[in-house]
């Protein structure tokens, strides 16, 4: 199964690590106050795009040739999403914070289904 917009949400709602140097294989981004567009070297690109608590998520994965788009949408700490790729998979899942803790559940069109409980302290599992 390839989640790549799960990927892309679940970054959103994780904190992340700068490095203290920078690095060429990094994507290179450009935004606007409602845009995010990001390219890197091996031809990947994905958007982010807000509209109040709506985010539209478009990417293109260089390697497999595949388009794919999610929408996400916010509810207080719960955050339901779902996509659909250019080979015809579509997923579902929902996301959901409590404090310093994240819950990530996604089911496919594939019949694959995951977990992902993430928090500060513990990492992801």
């Amino acid at each position: 199964m390839k989640l790549p917009g799960t990927v892309a949400l679940l970054l959103l709602a994780l904190p992340l690590q700068l490095p203290a140097m920078p690095r060429s294989d990094l994507a290179l981004c450009t935004r606007s106050a409602t845009l995010l567009a990001c390219q890197d070297s091996r031809g990947n690109y994905y958007s982010v795009r807000t509209e109040g608590s709506t985010f539209y998520l478009r990417g293109y994965e260089a390697a497999s040739k595949r388009l794919w788009t999610q929408t996400n949408s916010r509810y207080g700490g719960l955050t339901f999403f779902s996509g659909l790729a250019s080979d015809g998979e579509a997923w579902v899942g929902y996301s959901q914070r409590i404090g310093w803790t994240t819950r990530n559940r996604v089911s496919s069109s594939s019949g694959e289904r995951f977990n992902l409980h993430c928090s500060l302290i513990g990492g992801c599992r």
